[in-house]
């Protein structure tokens, strides 16, 4: 049985007492005669309040918990998974079906496919299996009984979870017993990039944009496989689950979090976060301007881009802020984003251009585009002084790859877990978790070497400094170097647009190509033995 806090056993109290109330009043009213009305008021007005209390109940619940689901917070997280546990442990919905109500059955299958939310951004997988088996039941049950008109669209709730689940699966550590570990990428003591150098300006992450508006790639309620990876990329591990592994079930001898009282999280700082799939251009700017506002003095804004590119045609383009096309919003009017190489014509009110971003770069502004289009926001202009970062994917993948963009973006992976990107681009989906470890230690000494070299080169730009004091921004420019480093040296990989880019450019001979960190990628690939022949110096 799982224990709860003092808060979860009012709300739980709360709801069951007022469960017990409306049944008792039902259990009442059923014993009136059909006829007469004054015996009524009096049934009639407590059975009001009582289903009012009910709804408000349900809706500010349903409210908080879905606000909850819109940030890896794992305070909240944890807070939401003790709630759904209990309404789970004690089959609170065990007697929909008996009920033959259809609007309840489909609460129940809202309840899961939330509830299946929760326990992915926390990753416990093991229980994410339990759930969908059981939903899936619940499903064919549902459309069995009711033959409802939204049965196709449950059937594609119930795809779109295991294609979500099979997309994440992309490496598999595998312990002694080939069991599958479940390992946890947000930012912990074990990958916190080690600090070089502090600067006067200390600025820290305070607000995230991330957006998902890629047509061709898994997504679950409302969350994109990219959307997924950065959220986490973006927040600190709890101090009690600080350990590298979050959730190792099936493996034997690992003890997950049980969601005791004793257990509980302290509160931390973690940057807020907005998650926008597919939004509109206005939306996007409103979002912006909230970020914007709600910055404080020392405060930076971070914006991730997932989404395919809008390119133009015109023949002399010359406003590098508009002319050159930029990345697809969502357009209410039109539901069709296009192709994954859709042309639009000049000045096409639902591209988000790079010039719409100028406004806001009159404060600390670090962006990450994920885009077929990335290179137009190469050229983002320093009207105001502030620190402004780009880092931009590869406009292109070697053809091998094309069939991995629906599972992914290949850049995004790296910034969320470099070793798994290494892994994708060598081909590798199962590695034993001591080869992993020991391919881990790696990439560590890769971090620690690029931090060294970036703080101590004279030909980096001030604004990697000035965004250097804050332990994510630092995280993502070192995870690009190495992506940079990774693809540079693989086989596939011929050409420059097959490399990421970033604007200010970081120096190649003082970092991007210096021998210490080629030295670092050869004998990752050498000595673990799990990356065989595929770097052009090998």
């Amino acid at each position: 049985m799982i224990e709860m806090d003092e808060q979860e056993r009012k709300i739980v109290n709360e709801f069951c007492h007022l469960l017990e109330k409306s049944k008792q009043l039902f259990n009442g009213l059923r014993d009136l005669p059909q006829y007469g009305h004054k015996q009524w008021q009096a049934y009639f007005g407590r059975t009001f309040d009582i289903y009012t209390k009910l709804w408000k109940f349900q809706q500010q619940h349903r409210q908080v918990l879905d606000a909850n689901l819109r940030t890896s917070e794992t305070n909240y997280l944890n807070e939401a998974f003790s709630f759904y546990a209990a309404i789970r442990g004690r089959a609170y919905y065990s007697r929909t079906s008996k009920d033959d109500r259809s609007d309840l059955m489909v609460k129940k299958l809202r309840y899961y496919a939330r509830f299946i939310v929760v326990c992915l951004l926390l990753k416990r997988m093991k229980l994410v299996r339990d759930l969908v088996r059981e939903l899936s039941k619940q499903i064919d049950e549902y459309t069995t009984t009711y033959e409802p008109e939204d049965q196709l669209e449950w059937s594609l709730v119930l795809g779109e979870i295991k294609s979500f689940i099979d997309a994440d699966n992309g490496v598999n550590v595998l312990d002694m017993d080939s069991n599958t570990i479940v390992l946890s990428h947000r930012l912990s003591g074990h990958n916190t990039p080690p600090m070089e150098k502090s600067t006067n300006i200390n600025l820290s992450l305070q607000e995230i944009l991330i957006v998902g508006n890629c047509t061709d790639q898994v997504k679950f309620s409302e969350l994109t496989i990219d959307m997924f990876r950065m959220l986490q990329t973006l927040e600190r591990e709890p101090q009690e689950d600080s350990a590298v592994i979050y959730d190792s079930s099936p493996a034997p001898g690992k003890i997950p979090f049980n969601g005791d009282a004793s257990s509980r999280l302290t509160k931390r700082e973690n940057p807020h976060k907005y998650l926008l799939y597919k939004p509109t251009f206005s939306q996007l700017m409103v979002f912006l301007a909230s970020g914007f506002k709600e910055l404080p003095s020392s405060g930076a804004m971070l914006l991730y881009l997932s989404a395919d590119g809008a390119f133009t045609t015109a023949k002399h383009p010359q406003d590098p802020g508009f002319d050159f096309g930029g990345v697809v919003t969502n357009s209410k009017r039109d539901g069709d984003h296009g192709s994954n190489k859709r042309v639009v014509q000049l000045k096409d009110m639902h591209c988000f251009y790079p010039g719409d971003l100028y406004s806001f770069t009159r404060k600390p502004l670090f962006i990450v585009v994920d885009s077929d289009n990335s290179s137009v926001f190469a050229n983002m202009p320093h009207y105001f002084g502030q620190p402004l970062v780009v880092l931009m994917s590869p406009q292109e993948t070697p053809p091998q790859f094309h069939d991995q963009h629906h599972r992914g973006n290949l850049f995004t992976l790296f910034l969320h877990c470099p070793l798994m990107g290494m892994c994708l681009v060598s081909s590798i989906c199962d590695v034993p978790m001591t080869l992993w470890e020991k391919c881990q230690t790696f990439v560590e000494q890769f971090i620690a070497e690029a931090s060294k070299l970036l703080c101590r080169s004279r030909n980096v730009d001030s604004a990697y400094h000035q965004f250097y004091s804050d332990d994510f921004l630092r995280l993502l420019t070192l995870r690009f170097i190495f992506c940079s480093a990774v693809l540079r040296s693989h086989r596939a990989f011929k050409g420059r647009q097959f490399y990421p880019r970033c604007h200010p450019s970081l120096p190649d001979s003082d970092l991007l190509d210096h021998p210490s960190l080629y030295s670092i990628i050869l004998s990752l690939a050498s000595d673990s033995r799990g990356f065989p022949s595929l770097l052009r110096f090998t």
